[in-house]
């Protein structure tokens, strides 16, 4: 490129003669300057002469005809000078140096305080100074490096080919060119075969500086311009000398600045796949072990085996909640930064033009989900086992011990009686005692026909325990078995006993009324006494304040026929105390001991103060019983008020998170600054889920199981919670990838909202994706022209398959935004690729690893080398690569 202003170099003379007048007032001229600039111009104009089969000897004195001077304008411009004048008198010199100095003007050069007298006259500065523009003009000018002037980027390329150098450091040019080994340097640098730099001293400067002259002048074509004594001797060197020979140097490698240039280019364009590769291992990797830890866990949410333990069952639950708060949280955040980096590895696949990642069988986004969903369908399954097996195994234990309870209370009451109905001590009985016998034996028998609905309870808890499967149900069945066993031997010799007494009964009459009367009285009443005292202790389970009101209900219709029952205990009492009294008035013997029962009043009256003290007791119970579910109550209303509070908050985010999702809500980076306060909003509301889960923690193990204060679950709201999390992360890296493309693809604000507003007309379900039909109308809704033809719509599924790379029916918003942005869009291409390989390879359709390994960095060099295929051309030579079919593998389907 030229310089931004080409009417500077008319400057240059004007500076050139200033700036020297300066420093020779100043005392900073330094003499060997001219010197230097002498034979520096002297060679540079003889390298071009040469060409045109002549040379100069005298700078000042040889150009004072024009004629040399015109000679060398035509060879290094390529043009012709209108013909010079052929006579030796003074005007004709004139003539012919205004012919050259018009020349240079005509290239945009503005000469100022020069004129044909001087250089015709011999004056060395001006002369030097036409000859510097010349140089500027011809030689350096058209050096560019980074938009920078001419000078600079000159400097700016010495310092970018010497910089990997030690003991070089370019800065300016005079006094970084002393030692010799930037010359060095930058001869290696294009020309590693010439020297080694490794033995250079930076302690040999006249060394350095013959080698680097000699070798460019046998090698290169460059002929000595400056002087290795002078050069290092100085305490200024000239700077216009040395850029004249740097920029020899430059125009002489000028072939390897293409190299250059296509290197860096193949540089790009691999830094970008591997990057997508390392994007793509971390994708596998995260997806790989996600999925193994699915797998890994479902079998412990799916099993059900609880071994028929309470304790079990609660430390199940236990380790469930553990693996909620703890195990699962990382994993949430796992999936979310899974499905982020997918998201923007594609992205950043569709702007670097190469085809859509699809993950290795089994490892999709959508397995992925799948296999989630499956987990999250595991852990409902689970929870809700868990409760149901608790609930089962607390009605368990209740059963056992009630079972245990009334067996315990048969036994005891059975304990001897078979030995007694066996006897047959009636046939040595007296009259009065066999009727005494027999009406024992018939109280006996109210007691044992009393005692029937016991033995039907006890068989009835027996088969709800064995329904329920019971861990013990053996030992629970085998005592069933023996009661029922010996409740039938009972019956079998209590009807025998009677039947032997109706026998003797013929025989035997006599009946002592009164304490007939009070065994016929004292024995139902005594069973009652029996049964109320066992419902007074009788164990329960309740779940709620109705079923444990109506518990108290009960107890206190119990209460109110205490009244009558007092009646009766003082009827039976005042019986005892007249056979007392008729023993005392008529002294009978042995008429105080009632052959009719073996009850007597102490029996009664101890069994009835029982019943009186066990009435408070049971009020005691059943008023604990009912704070419990008091306090149960309210840990109901209390998870209800927060879940009410902490449900509608999570929808209401979930809504705004969505809306902020559809676009359409001022910038991008609006959208993403609004979405990072929603994603702190988030993560500083997450306490309050906390203490839900503290709360339900305290409902379970308080074992309520229903909530008809609120419609919400735990589960439920910890599934929103994650939806929310989850969303907020999908939407804030769908806006990220919405701004590297915007930035990268160059399109404005506006071209994004009407691209937004367009994509949200047609997606009428909010789903932030168009079905292919809405995709079709949104394209000509933006003016892209999609024909009802043949060929439209082979047209439109080619688009489709496009934005739609892995068939999934429904497109994308990115994919539709990269679409409209991307055929616009400059991006490097394979031809480019290749382009810049066959100019590493110097035209060859092959390159060699050598090449790759000098014009590349290292890690780049070996990654082409690894991965290129052998060339097996006609002219191929041993070690040939083949780039082509490498460079077009970086754009098509390809494992790298």
């Amino acid at each position: 490129m030229s310089l931004a202003n080409p009417n500077q170099f008319g400057a240059p003379i004007q500076d050139y003669m200033e700036q020297e007048e300066e420093w020779e007032r100043e005392g900073l001229l330094d003499p060997a300057w001219e010197k230097q600039q002498r034979k520096t111009f002297t060679a540079w104009v003889n390298s071009h002469l040469r060409k045109a089969g002549t040379q100069i000897e005298n700078i000042e004195e040889d150009f004072r005809n024009g004629l040399k001077l015109m000679l060398l304008l035509e060879v290094i411009s390529g043009e012709t000078l209108p013909k010079p004048d052929r006579g030796k008198m003074r005007f004709h010199k004139i003539a012919n140096v205004n012919k050259a100095l018009d020349f240079i003007a005509s290239k945009g050069v503005k000469l100022v305080s020069i004129g044909a007298e001087e250089i015709v006259d011999g004056n060395v500065k001006m002369t030097l100074g036409m000859i510097w523009t010349i140089i500027l003009r011809f030689a350096i000018q058209d050096i560019s490096v980074e938009e920078m002037t001419a000078k600079e980027g000159l400097l700016l390329w010495c310092q970018r080919k010497t910089a990997p150098y030690k003991n070089v450091n370019v800065q300016n040019f005079h006094l970084s060119w002393r030692d010799g080994l930037a010359f060095c340097a930058l001869i290696h640098r294009h020309r590693p075969d010439l020297l080694d730099y490794s033995k250079l001293s930076k302690d040999n400067p006249l060394e350095n500086l013959n080698l680097a002259f000699d070798i460019a002048e046998k090698y290169l074509d460059i002929p000595k311009m400056l002087d290795a004594d002078d050069l290092s001797s100085s305490a200024m060197p000239d700077d216009r000398a040395v850029m004249t020979c740097i920029s020899s140097y430059y125009h002489t490698f000028s072939g390897a600045q293409k190299a250059e240039m296509a290197a860096n280019r193949i540089c790009k364009v691999l830094k970008v796949n591997q990057d997508n590769e390392r994007l793509m291992e971390e994708y596998e990797r995260l997806a790989s072990d996600l999925l193994e830890w699915i797998r890994r866990t479902l079998p412990w949410l799916e099993s059900r085996q609880s071994g028929n333990s309470l304790v079990a069952v609660q430390k199940k639950l236990e380790e469930y909640r553990e693996y909620r708060r703890k195990h699962k949280p990382p994993r949430v955040e796992q999936k979310a930064k899974l499905e982020t980096n997918f998201n923007t590895l594609q992205t950043k696949l569709r702007l670097s033009n190469r085809p859509a990642y699809i993950p290795t069988e089994g490892k999709l986004i959508t397995d992925i989900q799948r296999a989630w969903n499956g987990l999250l369908g595991s852990e409902k399954g689970f929870e809700e086992w868990l409760l149901a097996e608790l609930m089962r195994l607390e009605r368990l234990e209740h059963l056992a011990k009630k079972f245990k309870h009334k067996a315990d209370i048969h036994e005891a009451w059975t304990s001897g009686k078979e030995e007694m109905l066996s006897s047959q001590d009636y046939k040595h009985c007296k009259i009065f005692e066999l009727k005494a016998m027999k009406k024992k034996h018939e109280a006996f028998e109210s007691d044992l026909a009393a005692h029937q609905d016991r033995v039907e309870q006890i068989a009835a808890i027996a088969q709800e325990l064995n329904a329920l499967d019971y861990w013990d149900s053996g030992a629970v069945n085998q005592r069933c078995q023996k009661i029922c066993d010996q409740w039938d031997r009972l019956g079998s010799l209590t009807q025998q006993r009677r039947h032997g007494m109706d026998e003797a009964e013929k025989v035997l009459e006599r009946v002592d009324s009164l304490h007939l009367e009070f065994a016929k009285r004292a024995a139902p009443f005594n069973n009652w006494l029996d049964g109320t005292r066992e419902d007074l202790v009788d164990m329960f389970i309740v779940h709620t304040l109705d079923e444990i009101q109506g518990l108290i209900d009960a107890h206190s219709q119990f209460k109110a026929t205490l009244g009558e029952a007092d009646k009766e205990f003082q009827s039976i009492m005042t019986l005892i105390k007249e056979v007392d009294s008729v023993a005392r008035q008529f002294n009978v013997p042995g008429a105080t001991i009632n052959p009719y029962t073996n009850l007597t009043g102490n029996d009664i009256n101890s069994k009835w103060n029982e019943v009186k003290t066990l009435v408070p007791q049971r009020d005691q119970t059943l008023q604990d019983e009912l704070r419990k579910q008091q306090n149960n109550e309210a840990l109901r209303r209390q998870f209800a008020d927060k879940a009410n509070q902490v449900g509608p908050w999570i929808e209401k985010q979930m809504d705004a998170v969505s809306a902020l999702g559809m676009g359409m809500q001022g910038s991008l980076e609006e959208q993403l600054s609004r979405l990072r306060e929603y994603e702190d909003a988030v993560y500083q509301f997450k306490p309050h889920l906390e203490e839900l889960e503290r709360i339900n923690q305290q409902i379970q193990e308080s074992f309520v199981f229903e909530n008809r204060y609120t419609q919400y679950t735990m589960e439920t709201l910890r599934v929103g919670w994650e939806q929310l999390v989850t969303s907020v992360n999908r939407t804030i890296n769908e806006v990220e990838n919405q701004i590297l493309t915007r930035d990268s693809k160059g399109i404005t604000q506006e071209q994004l909202n009407e691209f937004r507003a367009s994509f949200n007309h047609f997606d009428k379900a909010r789903a932030g994706r168009l079905a292919p039909e809405e995709f079709k109308s949104c394209l000509i809704s933006l003016g892209y022209s999609v024909g009802q033809d043949k060929q439209g719509e082979i047209d439109f599924q080619r688009i489709l398959s496009i934005v739609d790379p892995n068939a999934s029916g429904y497109v994308q918003f990115d994919c539709f935004l990269d679409f409209m942005t991307r055929e616009s869009t400059d991006v490097d291409t394979a031809e480019q690729v290749i382009d810049s390989f066959r100019i590493l390879a110097a035209d060859k359709p092959y390159i060699l690893s050598e090449e790759l390994r000098r014009e590349l960095p290292p890690d780049q060099a070996e990654y082409c080398i690894q991965r290129m295929q052998p060339y097996h051309g006609p002219d191929a030579v041993q070690g040939a690569l083949d780039y082509m079919s490498f460079s077009t593998a970086l754009y098509g389907e390809s494992d790298l």
